[in-house]
């Protein structure tokens, strides 16, 4: 199966925006498949709208959990018991897009983290990065948990504003392909995600 597994340094960064860039540049496929809270748009609606008009897909999520908070939490609350054999990774003929929760040592379940389950899936890894203060060790943090479970990945994004210190930083440290800086967008919609992406992001960097 062709596709990727888009995670992040932290949450709250741009990860489902630049999820949805992803899935709209390969008309793609695109799967959360826990989400955790449900009172604001969630990020597979995010990413619905922000691919409106375009040729892709949107899988429904495998849990939807009412709680703001780590999938394994957020199951406990609910009363609900996260099946990792319901964490299958759909067949699709497209692109799959992945996004996970939160960073990649975020707990699905009591002993089960974000970044084992991306081995067990096998498809490469996008890491999501701020371009703020303390991004470098957070990035090369992520790179090295990934690296350290068997997971390939294929290359660093940042989203936010231009700092060039902290991206040359983690091209050079980090031993993973810099795919681009997407910028902070206002409006962000459809189109001026898909502008941006494709002014700002090369994918044919990916490893």
């Amino acid at each position: 199966m062709k596709g990727f597994i888009v995670t992040g340094t932290d949450t709250g960064i741009g990860k489902t925006i630049f999820a949805a860039g992803v899935t709209g540049a390969l008309g793609g496929a695109y799967w959360k498949p826990v989400q955790s809270g449900l009172e604001d748009e969630t990020d597979t609606q995010a990413v619905e709208r922000l691919t409106a008009g375009r040729d892709v897909a949107i899988i429904p999520e495998a849990y939807r959990l009412v709680t703001p908070c780590s999938p394994h939490e957020a199951a406990r609350i609910d009363g609900v018991t996260i099946d990792l054999a319901r964490l299958t990774l759909p067949e699709t003929d497209r692109p799959l897009v992945v996004e996970g929760a939160g960073g990649a040592l975020v707990p699905y379940t009591d002993d089960m983290l974000a970044a084992e389950i991306f081995a067990q899936w096998g498809l490469p890894v996008i890491v999501v990065a701020r371009t703020m203060l303390g991004t470098i060790s957070h990035t090369l943090m992520t790179l090295e948990v990934l690296r350290a479970r068997g997971v390939t990945v294929a290359g660093v994004a940042f989203v936010g504003e231009e700092e060039p210190v902290a991206q040359k930083a983690i091209a050079r440290l980090g031993g993973a392909p810099v795919l681009g800086r997407l910028p902070f967008l206002d409006p962000l919609d459809a189109d001026t995600l898909a502008e941006a992406f494709a002014a700002n992001v090369d994918l044919g960097k990916l490893a």
